[in-house]
């Protein structure tokens, strides 16, 4: 089992900054992709940034220039640097993860969602 717990969300103004953490924990045997998702009200839940095992990024159109994806290895962690915020990136973010995980004699293949932590920004 591979569980994922974001944290930093919360509330904050037009034009400020926020982090967002995401760990992962379990029996994990290797992560490959992390990355962050996020869904308003009333709208899908679409791709904020990714960042492969190897470290290369990918970010949204509307992500590019302003948010930042990094990750820690060694903890299992994923970060994003979301900076010049802007009321329209209100939304739950949700971080995923797929790779593999150890449960006894076996290594199988994982995809994990988070719980979502929420980012509100005000105008």
């Amino acid at each position: 089992q591979v569980q994922l717990v974001e944290s930093g969300g919360g509330l904050v103004q037009a034009g400020g900054s926020l982090r967002l953490s995401c760990a992962a924990s379990g029996s994990i045997y290797s992560i490959n992709a992390m990355g962050w998702y996020r869904q308003a009200p009333g709208k899908q839940r679409e791709m904020v940034a990714t960042i492969s095992g190897g470290g290369r990024t990918n970010y949204a159109d509307s992500a590019k220039g302003r948010f930042t994806i990094s990750r820690d290895n060694a903890k299992n962690t994923v970060y994003l640097q979301m900076n010049s915020l802007k009321p329209e990136d209100t939304a739950v973010y949700y971080c995923n993860a797929d790779g593999t995980y150890s449960s006894g004699m076996y290594i199988r293949p994982f995809g994990s969602w988070g719980q979502g932590t929420q980012v509100t920004v005000s105008s």
